[in-house]
């Protein structure tokens, strides 16, 4: 079963799709290949639920952190033998009876561009397969108490085919016979042509391996762990946001006996900023990727979904709080048909008038509480709806970030603190940026 997400949190937590390159997979983006880059897209679109499976991708890049492995390949090849390898066309297939006076001649004066191109082909693909098999053999025998990714072991399988015997007794030389170049085409477009294609996909996937693994170096990024128990469980220590300059790291804690947050603060303490900070390490973590913070560990959970950056559809006449409530009952639709959903909700209910906002408020907050297995983070600037839930549920856990005022301007700390926000000021904001003052009537 998929990790279940949707496109409003990828757009919410800047996952992929920031054309100026300020998102999480820009920032793992270190790939030296297209292909690489367009595999490291794949793996953001598809995290695990499986732990079995985010523990094998976390062994596996642990191990080319640890090694400090770099890129065994020319990069420049890659172009070269994907193109090459696209023409399967038989009718292209070299003939030995082709090497004539008249190929000759066409070759002196630089006529024969079809050969010309194949031979290129030919000659990149043998320097990717010598590269690969002197990679697998210097892991295997310097690194033999490593355990393989099972993609590794498929890489040896496939470098143990007969066909593929030549490799580990070729010898590069700077010119390649028409004979030569004729046996190598044809094993190569031809007889093993799937084969090199599996291995291409599995040097992209080394690639991103060693992306992910400098980033986690360069970064100062952790590991986090699973939670083998059968509870519900989220800890971080040291989370903080990746593309923010200079952040403010914090620890958060959620269990079954607390599995919901109640969050408040003022505008610009830091309340989305903390959500975003939340939810990304989660959506790494069952990546199986490295996480910005010192240290987690976690359930792994079924999916996850943010309400942060909810735009109105202007096209269909919705309103802000119709949008809302529709991607609520989405939401909550989900909550109910799953166990386990990391669910992230930023000033639920903006979008109509206080009273409604209040007892909406209330209401849903109280009714998700009730999915103990399930955890919620959720935002608002109604702090007065905390009070009426500390009566009615014990596992709501109550978060601010504060406000420290320095005479007249407020400053903000952006370290979580236990309670509900008393803090009122938006008017001091108002008046410090002279609003009254351009609108006073002379």
């Amino acid at each position: 079963m998929a990790f279940k997400i949707d496109n409003q949190t990828i757009n919410d937590l800047k996952i992929i799709g920031d054309n100026k390159g300020n998102d999480i997979y820009s920032l793992f983006n270190k790939t030296q290949t297209r292909g690489g880059a367009e595999l490291l897209k794949d793996m953001f679109l598809h995290p695990f639920s499986k732990a079995a499976d985010i523990n094998q991708r976390v062994i596996i890049i642990r191990y080319f952190k640890g090694k400090k492995i770099e890129f065994p390949f020319n990069n420049a090849v890659f172009d070269t033998i994907e193109f090459y390898l696209s023409n399967s066309d038989e009718r292209t297939k070299l003939q030995m009876r082709e090497d004539d006076l008249k190929r000759k001649f066409d070759n002196v004066v630089g006529s024969d561009t079809e050969y010309q191109l194949l031979k290129k082909g030919v000659e990149a693909s043998l320097e990717f397969l010598l590269d690969f098999h002197l990679f697998i053999s210097k892991i295997e025998t310097e690194y033999a108490l490593f355990d393989f990714h099972d993609n590794m072991k498929k890489v040896q399988e496939i470098f143990s085919m007969p066909d593929l015997g030549f490799v580990k007794d070729f010898i590069k030389s700077k010119k390649l016979s028409y004979a030569q170049v004729v046996r190598y085409d044809t094993l190569l477009r031809f007889t093993i042509h799937k084969a090199i294609l599996k291995l291409l996909n599995y040097a992209y996937e080394i690639d991103v391996l060693i992306a992910v693994s400098k980033t986690a170096t360069e970064l100062k990024f952790a590991f986090a762990e699973i939670n083998s128990d059968h509870s519900s469980e989220i800890e971080i220590k040291g989370i903080f946001h990746p593309l923010v300059s200079k952040p403010v790291s914090n620890d958060i804690t959620i269990n079954e006996n607390n599995n919901m947050i109640f969050l408040t603060g003022a505008n610009m303490a830091g309340k989305s900023t903390f959500m975003k900070t939340f939810s990304i390490a989660v959506y790494l973590a069952h990546m199986g990727f490295p996480i910005p913070a010192e240290k987690m560990r976690f359930t792994v959970q079924n999916g996850m979904y943010t309400t942060i950056n909810l735009p109105d559809n202007i096209n269909t006449g919705f309103s802000h709080f119709y949008a809302e409530v529709s991607r609520l009952k989405q939401v909550a639709k989900s909550v109910n048909a799953n166990e386990r959903l990391i669910v992230v909700f930023d000033e639920l209910f903006r979008g109509t008038n206080v009273k409604d906002a209040y007892d909406a408020t209330v209401a849903v907050i109280a009714a998700f509480a009730n999915k103990r297995k399930c955890t919620f983070i959720i935002s608002t600037h109604i702090v007065e709806a905390g009070e009426d839930l500390k009566q009615m549920r014990d596992n709501i856990r109550f978060l601010y970030l504060p406000t420290v005022m320095v005479g007249q301007v407020p400053q903000y700390t952006y370290k979580l603190a236990e309670g509900i926000t008393s803090d009122r000021h938006g008017m001091i904001i108002i008046k410090n940026e002279g609003i009254m003052d351009i609108l006073k009537v002379n």
